[in-house]
């Protein structure tokens, strides 16, 4: 769990309270729970979006970054969190859940799409003047997406003029430590001009766990007949394509894969495409 996430779960305990739920009193009363934290050395709230929740009726979703420094270990650290807040009358709460559904409401809630995130390097089919843009964020050792992005991708690169198609590295170095280095190799192979590398990247075989570089690259050049070193993992234009994309999960609250966004609204269940005519 993340730094953040624990200072957030102390807040559990106040998610409900009564208050005029006005924007400036939602930013107090969250900073006001947080702040009491001792190991809080600084913190600033900003509302990054605020969304008409369609069912249930009278909530509305607060879309806040949490960001500051705090105390870990004796150290200070910089923390910065995205989260999802609920709000109606006088109560605000971290979480709405369908009772009938189970569904987290919360996991439908995101940002909308800046047009800045759509950047070239990230664009994989059609182009910035395609009818519909698709953002897809994958981690391409995650069997979730095994199964849906190939086949996703494979189906709109047919149609070109209709799906502009962007790719967003985000692997998860918890659950598939080998992503990370995967990804890195994929973004060096594009950058020396290698097509299709994203779909070649799900074709590897390799243990999601491992952790050895040499290991994870040796088996990318042999699957997909490129020449990337280890050392090109570390570059600087390597980092800066990786270490884009993960800011752009960042700021669009991304923590799982895959996640897709059409025309610049989440898509939760990543179907939107399929209900686009096409010629």
């Amino acid at each position: 769990m993340s730094l953040m996430l624990k200072f957030l779960a102390t807040l559990l305990l106040l998610s409900s309270t009564t208050f005029a739920a006005t924007d400036a009193q939602i930013v107090k009363f969250l900073k006001d729970g947080i702040g009491k934290n001792p190991n809080i050395i600084s913190l600033d709230i900003k509302i990054l979006d605020k969304q008409k929740v369609k069912e249930p009726s009278g909530w509305d979703a607060y879309i806040v970054m949490l960001s500051g420094k705090a105390k870990v270990n004796g150290k200070e650290q910089a923390i910065s969190q995205s989260s999802v807040y609920f709000a109606s009358g006088n109560t605000i709460t971290p979480e709405l859940i369908n009772i009938k559904t189970g569904q987290r409401l919360n996991n439908t809630i995101s940002p909308n799409f800046s047009s800045a995130y759509y950047k070239k390097e990230n664009l994989i089919s059609g182009s910035s003047a395609s009818k519909h843009k698709v953002a897809i964020f994958s981690d391409p050792l995650c069997p979730f997406c095994k199964r849906y992005v190939p086949d996703a991708i494979a189906y709109m690169k047919k149609y070109p003029e209709t799906f502009a198609v962007y790719y967003y590295h985000f692997p998860l170095p918890t659950l598939h430590p080998a992503a990370v280095a995967l990804t890195k190799a994929a973004i060096v192979a594009e950058q020396q001009g290698r097509k299709n590398i994203t779909l070649g990247m799900y074709t590897i075989s390799i243990d999601p766990r491992e952790h050895d570089e040499n290991k994870i690259v040796a088996a990318f050049n042999k699957t997909l007949n490129t020449n990337v070193k280890v050392s090109d993992l570390h570059s600087k234009k390597t980092m800066q394509h990786y270490n884009s994309d993960q800011n752009i999960a960042r700021m669009l609250m991304v923590n799982g894969t895959p996640t897709v966004f059409f025309d610049g609204k989440k898509d939760p269940n990543k179907q939107a495409y399929k209900a686009v005519k096409v010629k």
